[in-house]
């Protein structure tokens, strides 16, 4: 269980002027059981239209995900989506919001009671289960939006930019958090970023994609998730191997960047 596959997948936005946008074009992928995927580009490479058809939110123009053996025709428990803001019910507690999705299963109590209090023990919200959403920061209440991912037990889980939001010490402790629960859970994540380093820190395989179409440039295997697991992540991102992947990866998008803004400026 836990399988993905991205099969031909194109996507074509229709304009009301008549002209179109072609946000996808072939992207073919397999995600294997447990791994970690970061997802990077320019500025409308079609990160998150690829995230939000394996989610089930978008149909394809042509092309099909593939989850389990079956075809992915709209949003399904097996697949987990966190957002970049947490997309909680504010005026419930931690407690009621990571219960929400068992007592919409109708799990029993005591296992849904034991379900959460563990949850909330793993992303250290233990003291605060009986707070309101809005009176948490926005670090607490990602953490919240993790927990109530995982208590779904999707097979998957789908992150759209989930730290992009936060400080730069609490982003760094959430990304602690991110490679905790993968080790610990074994979960296949996906996960949407605009930051490189995070990319490189949150991806055993890494995607570089490239605009108009979108479409897969380059892939990578990497180290540094397996490296950061419970380990300070500052130290990972001090040795050669990192830096230099780092500016690899970093030459590579800003010459996209220039290619797009030198189109604009000829077509303008």
């Amino acid at each position: 269980m836990g399988s993905l596959h991205i099969e031909n997948v194109s996507m074509r936005f229709d304009l009301p002027n008549g002209s179109h946008v072609q946000a996808l074009k072939d992207v073919s992928l397999e995600i294997k059981k447990g791994e970690l995927m970061s997802v990077l580009g320019p500025s409308g490479c079609g990160k998150t239209t690829l995230l939000n058809i394996v989610a089930g939110f978008l149909a394809p123009t042509s092309g099909k995900i593939r989850m389990n053996g079956h075809d992915v025709t709209g949003p399904d428990a097996e697949r987990g989506m966190v957002f970049q803001k947490g997309a909680l019910f504010e005026w419930m507690t931690v407690r009621k919001n990571v219960e929400f999705g068992p007592s919409m299963k109708n799990m029993p109590a005591r296992e849904r009671n034991d379900l959460v209090e563990h949850l909330l023990d793993t992303v250290g919200l233990q003291d605060f289960k009986d707070k309101a959403v809005y009176e948490l920061s926005g670090g607490m209440q990602q953490r919240v939006a993790l927990a109530r991912c995982l208590a779904n037990d999707p097979d998957v889980i789908l992150m759209d930019e989930p730290l992009g939001a936060l400080d730069a010490l609490t982003r760094e402790k959430m990304q602690g958090l991110v490679l905790k629960l993968w080790k610990e859970t074994g979960k296949t994540v996906i996960l949407i970023t605009h930051s490189v380093e995070e990319a490189l820190l949150l991806g055993e395989r890494l995607l570089v994609m490239a605009p108009r179409p979108g479409r897969i440039h380059k892939e990578y295997r990497l180290p540094f998730a397996d490296q950061g697991v419970g380990l300070d992540l500052r130290a990972v991102k001090k040795t050669d191997e990192f830096a230099s992947t780092r500016d690899e990866i970093l030459s590579m998008i800003w010459e996209m960047e220039e290619e797009i803004m030198g189109s604009a400026e000829a077509n303008s």
